[in-house]
């Protein structure tokens, strides 16, 4: 009988974003697809993202459609933007200060990509003093089309345990350590995580990997060095 996938599985996964409306493509992770389209990046990894199934790790459309599948099929799907990135939301256009441009050192332009306080959006007009922002994503509203192909199941523990953290602290995996012994996660980051975060966190990994423990470490880390590596092209 073949193996499906099912949820909080973790698996590799190759895919390719697609608009529905002209078929354009916007995000992949494979590197023939990327050079087919213009996307491809040098300093971009092309390898399969490991995630775990039914986390909100994708967008909720494709999440959906991974449960039930078979390891190295090739599958397609198309959802609405309710199911990708979201309707395009009114409240979210809005009027900035030119001032806050300025204390960011930003000089604002329409088309320009800004980001405060994690908050992404685009400058639409600028006028006088105030400058609009739409901080919808640039793909809300659409429909979209999602080619992918799930590479293998991911079972060691090790692996599964980075892949999360990566995932949840929205870390590069070069900033963070994690080890595995005797069925316990040793979590290495370069700062002092607080227990608000630590307990749910710890929680859920333990819901989904089957590990007794997990240790949250503080570890030394270069910044700069790792700035350097981080910039140079992919070879």
């Amino acid at each position: 009988m073949t193996e499906t996938i099912k949820e909080k599985d973790f698996i590799e996964l190759e895919f390719t974003g697609r608009l529905a409306q002209d078929n354009s493509v916007f995000d992949t992770n494979n590197e023939k697809v990327a050079k087919e389209n213009n996307l491809f990046n040098p300093k971009v990894p092309y390898i399969p993202v490991i995630i775990c199934v039914g986390e909100k790790q994708v967008l909720p459309g494709l999440d959906k459609e991974l449960v039930g599948k078979e390891i190295t099929k090739d599958y397609k799907t198309e959802f609405s933007a309710e199911e990708g990135f979201g309707k395009k939301d009114v409240k979210k256009v809005q009027l900035v200060p030119l001032s806050t441009f300025k204390e960011n050192e930003l000089q604002p332009y329409p088309g320009l990509q800004v980001d405060f306080d994690g908050k992404m959006g685009t400058v639409m007009r600028v006028s006088g003093g105030r400058v609009m922002v739409n901080f919808n994503h640039p793909l809300a509203g659409r429909s979209l089309v999602y080619e992918f192909k799930i590479i293998k199941k991911v079972t060691d523990l090790k692996i599964q345990l980075e892949s999360y953290i990566v995932k949840a602290m929205q870390l590069p995996k070069e900033m963070i350590k994690v080890d595995v012994k005797d069925e316990i996660g040793i979590v290495e980051i370069p700062f002092e995580l607080p227990e608000q975060f630590t307990k749910p966190a710890i929680k859920k990994i333990l819901e989904l990997i089957k590990l007794k423990k997990i240790e949250f470490k503080k570890k030394e880390i270069d910044m700069t060095k790792q700035v350097d590596q981080n910039s140079q092209p992919r070879v």
